[in-house]
């Protein structure tokens, strides 16, 4: 299990540390690419075969919660598995993006924290 991931956040640092935090976490990573905000997001998905989309929700252009929309509207993206990335506190907001079909992991993270929520949502077993 290789996987292609998308970094979806308006700060390069916070797309470097998630990037950097993936390495870590020793999950099997082959391409990662990385977006700035949905609409960059959107565009990297229609180019490049995803397995991971890991999304912030405060973005200009287009924040997380309407690329979320957009993915699970597309049929050709229903593999996509999404976790949101966010400092998001509010539990009422967070239930909500799970109803639209994406996991959660709060800011700051940790390699472990990564490492299970990724294999939960992709439905593998920690090896």
């Amino acid at each position: 299990m290789a996987l292609n991931v998308l970094v979806v956040d308006d700060s390069a640092v916070m797309r470097s540390m998630l990037i950097r935090t993936l390495r870590l976490s020793g999950l099997p990573l082959t391409n990662v690419y990385q977006a700035g905000n949905g609409a960059e997001a959107l565009a990297t998905l229609a180019a490049h075969e995803v397995d991971l989309a890991l999304v912030d929700i405060n973005m200009p252009v287009m924040n997380g919660e309407q690329l979320l929309d957009q993915v699970r509207a597309d049929a050709r993206l229903a593999g996509v598995a999404l976790v949101v990335v966010s400092t998001e506190g509010s539990e009422t907001r967070i239930e909500a993006l799970r109803a639209r079909g994406a996991s959660f992991i709060h800011k700051p993270f940790t390699p472990e924290q990564v490492r299970s929520t990724v294999l939960r949502v992709l439905g593998v077993a920690d090896a």
